[in-house]
């Protein structure tokens, strides 16, 4: 049996998109009979933690353990040496077969090292560019010395790996454009674990009770992460826009992070703030409850490298639960549907061309069932992992009949 370790940022039980892609392909890997286990760097966080190693939902994860200081550039070395350390120390109890690593680059970094020390082929993922993630949550600013040196150890990283994956074609693209070969990079697009989602739940109306939302009330909804590049506040700006046409629409947000106290602000100031609802954080398990009060989920990301280039995850999930979707016309959303048959897309940076995209969506109601089946059945073709897991074992195959004929590193062509 084919052993993989997978080399993490972070893990369960702390919840995130980067947790539940992560979840979904050990399930999936699982249950193609391979033997997995995740191992995490030091930014996971002991506190998040009462053992190590940890089983959580029948899968195991291991822990960096200790802290290491230092200024820029040297604290990130250090953590790398110390995730490297950790993956030989599991090593000898549990020999894995691949090291499988997951942006970010320090991720890369450490399991590069370990991977070297041991003699085991290396597999590089990556979810999205570090520097532009920095950006994007306003950590970093493009440009800067920092961002040009988080590249330069990403393509470093690349360049060492056996293999490399991304999450999107736009990914892939710019790694090319930087000289790496093409058939070095296959695409692992973001995909749903089918198995969790069946037919959708019908309406939750003690939930509706209890958020004040009747029956018949035309619901906008958002679920995810609150950060700046995701542009809820273009949203929040586009209700009074939209209720004009629709005076009863309102909006539901449910998620929690930094900008909440802007966006909470930003609907306070509204001439109606009653429209905007902010339901918080919610169980993962209970999201199907909220999903069930909304007509349309809206993702109106904001225009930049960082959303050009990568997908996201819950447009698909709302897909895969019939929902309808309308998002901004970035390069990650266009990546993952087709305006008019599987979602809809506006503007981006524009609450006037989200409202009456809104708007006209809430009109054509007798569309949604066809654009729901659409959507479903795009999710279940293309983004299915119980099927897309299995180009992560073709390629493990191949590295490891290499490693066996004894060919050391050799090119790889991987699937696309």
């Amino acid at each position: 049996m084919t052993r993989v370790l997978h080399v993490l940022d972070h893990s369960l039980p702390l919840h995130s998109g980067y947790t539940f892609r992560t979840r979904a392909i050990l399930k999936a890997q699982q249950a193609l009979g391979l033997d997995v286990r995740g191992i995490t760097g030091l930014r996971h966080g002991e506190t998040h933690d009462t053992a190590n190693p940890q089983d959580i939902d029948g899968l195991i994860f291991h822990r960096t353990p200790g802290a290491v200081s230092g200024p820029p550039g040297v604290n990130e070395a250090r953590e790398m040496v110390a995730l490297s350390r950790s993956i030989q120390a599991l090593a000898k109890e549990w020999r894995p077969d691949i090291v499988h690593a997951h942006s970010p680059a320090l991720c890369g970094g450490g399991a590069w090292r370990a991977s070297s020390a041991l003699g085991i082929p290396f597999v590089y993922e990556i979810r999205a560019f570090w520097e532009d993630a920095a950006v994007g949550n306003r950590t970093g600013t493009e440009g800067s010395v920092k961002y040009h040196l988080t590249r330069a150890l990403e393509t470093q990283i690349v360049r060492r790996a056996d293999a490399v994956f991304t999450i999107c074609q736009g990914l892939r693209d710019d790694l090319i454009a930087r000289g790496i070969a093409p058939g070095k990079i296959g695409v692992m697009p973001n995909g749903v674990d089918l198995s969790l989602f069946g037919d959708p739940p019908p309406r939750d109306t003690q939930l509706g009770e209890e958020l004040g939302i009747a029956p018949g009330t035309p619901v906008i909804g958002y679920i995810g992460s609150f950060y700046a590049y995701e542009g809820v506040d273009d949203l929040i700006a586009a209700m009074p826009l939209l209720r004009r046409e629709h005076p009863q629409a309102r909006l539901l947000l449910v998620g929690a992070g930094e900008m909440e106290p802007e966006w909470r602000a930003a609907a306070a100031s509204l001439p109606e703030p009653e429209a905007v609802i902010f339901a918080g954080r919610v169980p993962y398990d209970e999201v199907e409850r909220y999903y069930s009060l909304i007509d349309v989920l809206a993702y109106p990301r904001k225009r930049s490298r960082l959303t050009d280039l990568v997908t996201p995850l819950k447009p698909l999930e709302a897909m895969a639960q019939r929902r309808i979707v309308a998002a901004s016309n970035v390069g990650g959303h266009r990546e993952l549907m087709k305006h008019g048959e599987t979602g809809f897309l506006f503007a981006p940076d524009d609450p006037v061309a989200c409202a009456d995209a809104l708007s006209e969506v809430l009109d054509t109601r007798e569309e949604w069932d066809a654009v729901r089946e659409r959507g479903v059945a795009h999710v279940r073709t293309r983004h299915d992992w119980a099927c897309n897991a299995r180009r992560y074992q073709d390629v493990y195959h191949l590295l490891l009949a290499d490693v066996n004929r004894g060919d050391g590193r050799a090119a790889l062509t991987a699937p696309a």
